[in-house]
């Protein structure tokens, strides 16, 4: 019997989604297991090039279909920008291989500057690309200054006919060795400061854009490439001055939002290797899962991904109830890309752990899912900087809470176009949230949800009397382990969220909590040995410490629905 909590390919039927929405996923679950395992797994040996993906994904219009913003879709009622069908299909990707969900999500991030442009022809131009099933790619990064915008060498020299010819190069592309057109960011020769970005349209096929390699060893073409006098027509242009900026910046808040449901699907299809293989070895005339400890392990790793998958499902409705009077999803955002994936990792190395050197068997899809889940913490921003972000909106969450609507859940067919309307990105220290407090007391009943509450309480009086003062704040250190602190409050706030609108087991909520009380724990413990934590603060963390609630009834009946998942899947050969 399937798991209602985790995809599974044989009986997923995404019925929630209008009916070419719910084809079109089915339709890619299929293409996949129709391919089979072994051709998965030989592809990704072998590093090929996803033609056939990107044939098949054409041939279906599954591109143009889930990243025409309804603006540009001729009245097409299909086509719209659906954060909601969007996380599903990274889901699917990210199940099967992150090669093939990197090729659509460096195309997202490759038309975040159209979308957001003024320009009606360059839009009207990447509709077209996308209905011939071309794919995209985002020119932000360079190899002397990563994605420090601020000092780009891609420059812009005007041609006295109101264009620009341009040189520079490019580091760290996805797709940059097939994109219909290409996103660049530079700044003009003749304008200094922040009015001479430019945001331009590129061809990868163009004489004066030359492809220097892949600068991974990968089917994920991550490519340097280099523009030599590369003629930028005044139609090329997609946005001048600090709206460059701003959409640079926007297409990431798009874009990382991606990360955290792939990272899901790797962990989905893991978790079924690892659980069929460890039931079914025998090891000193037992099962492995007959050991306590691997129990613990596969537990701990199934309640983790039924966080991750919670937290992502309830940030999905915040996204796309986002406004100018409700950005709180400039918070949520971050928090996918950040805690999701990191948790995606422990995910991995729990059932690494138990199958131990079956991991690293040439046949299985753990090998790949042990190296690319290192990956998505790492993209669009490091835990670090993602971190640090997420800091601006601790007191405001935390001590300020305002007034806002219920959010529903939002599966509806609408398109989400307020992402490509976000504006300045500034003002993160005013935006205002609801108060995290009732998702927490709606689940009161639940022992380590109780006791999680002590902590994040516990929080909220560190911020009001031990928070870091001036010269702390400049300890980035110090910082980030506040920041992990935060995290888990948040985390538990969305998660509760949706287990209220889903109906969530609440022994896997009791369980999931008891491990995020032990996390918070630790947090707080290492805090308490920062080399700038003051006197108050080390109190603080130490008293902030608390031992989960055990109830072996509880536990066992978790570790049941771990074990029912031995056998469920396995992918076609």
């Amino acid at each position: 019997m399937s798991d209602p909590l985790l995809f599974n390919p044989r009986t997923y039927d995404p019925a929630h989604f209008d009916p070419e929405t719910r084809r079109l996923l089915r339709a890619t679950v299929d293409w996949f297991e129709s391919r089979g395992k072994r051709r998965l797994i030989e592809d990704y040996r072998t590093r090929a090039w996803l033609g056939d993906f990107l044939a098949f994904a054409a041939r279906e219009g599954l591109f143009a279909t889930f990243l025409t913003p309804g603006s540009e879709a001729s009245g097409d009622p299909d086509k719209r920008w659906d954060t909601a069908r969007i996380a599903a299909l990274n889901e699917i990707l990210g199940f099967y291989g992150l090669d093939y969900w990197y090729a659509w999500q460096v195309t997202v991030l490759g038309l975040g500057p159209v979308w957001q442009s003024d320009n009606a022809a360059a839009r009207t131009r990447a509709a077209e690309l996308l209905s011939q099933g071309e794919v995209f790619a985002f020119g932000l990064s360079e190899k002397a200054h990563g994605a420090d915008i601020y000092s780009t060498d891609m420059l812009l020299e005007p041609d006295g006919d109101g264009g620009f010819r341009a040189n520079g190069a490019k580091y760290y592309i996805g797709n940059g060795n097939k994109a219909g057109l290409v996103s660049v960011f530079g700044r003009r020769t003749d304008v200094e400061g922040p009015d001479g970005y430019v945001f331009f349209a590129a061809d990868s096929r163009h004489d004066a854009y030359h492809l220097v390699k892949n600068v991974v060893d990968s089917s994920k073409y991550v490519s340097e490439f280099r523009l030599e006098d590369y003629p930028v027509a005044p139609e090329d242009v997609l946005h001048t001055g600090r709206a460059a900026f701003d959409a640079a910046l926007n297409t990431v808040n798009v874009g990382k939002f991606n990360l955290c449901t792939a990272s899901i699907g790797i962990c989905e299809h893991a978790m079924y290797e690892a659980v069929t293989h460890a039931h079914n070895r025998i090891l000193y005339g037992r099962p492995v899962t007959a050991f306590p400890h691997v129990r613990r392990e596969l537990t701990d790793a199934y309640v983790r991904l039924a966080g991750m998958k919670l937290f992502s499902d309830r940030a999905v409705d915040y996204f796309r109830t986002a406004g100018p009077d409700d950005r709180r999803y400039l918070l949520f955002n971050p928090m996918t890309k950040m805690k999701v994936t990191t948790e995606g990792e422990k995910v991995v190395d729990l059932l690494w752990d138990v199958i131990a050197a079956k991991g690293f068997e040439k046949d299985t899809y753990f090998g790949q899912a042990a190296v690319e889940i290192r990956g998505l913490p790492k993209l669009e921003g490091t835990v670090h900087v993602n971190l640090a972000l997420i800091l601006k909106f601790l007191r405001n969450h935390l001590l300020d809470p305002a007034e806002f609507p219920p959010v529903p859940t939002r599966h509806d067919a609408a398109d989400d176009g307020f992402l490509f309307r976000q504006g300045p990105a500034r003002g993160l220290g005013s935006v205002r949230f609801h108060d995290w407090r009732p998702a927490f007391d709606a689940h009161k009943h639940l022992p380590n949800v109780a006791r999680f509450r002590e902590q994040a309480d516990a929080l909220c009086e560190f911020v009001r009397t031990a928070a870091p003062g001036e010269e702390q704040s400049r300890d980035l250190d110090l910082l980030l382990a506040v920041g992990q602190l935060f995290a888990l409050v948040v985390h538990g706030q969305l998660v509760l969220e949706q287990a209220s609108a889903t109906g969530t087991d609440e022994d896997v909520l009791d369980e999931l909590f008891a491990v995020l009380v032990r996390d918070f724990s630790a947090y707080a413990v290492e805090l308490h040995g920062k080399d700038s934590a003051t006197e108050a603060q080390q109190t603080w963390a130490l008293g902030a410490v608390r031992r989960p609630v055990v109830d072996e009834a509880r536990s066992a009946r978790v570790w049941a629905r771990v074990e029912s998942l031995s056998g469920t899947y396995e992918m076609a050969p």
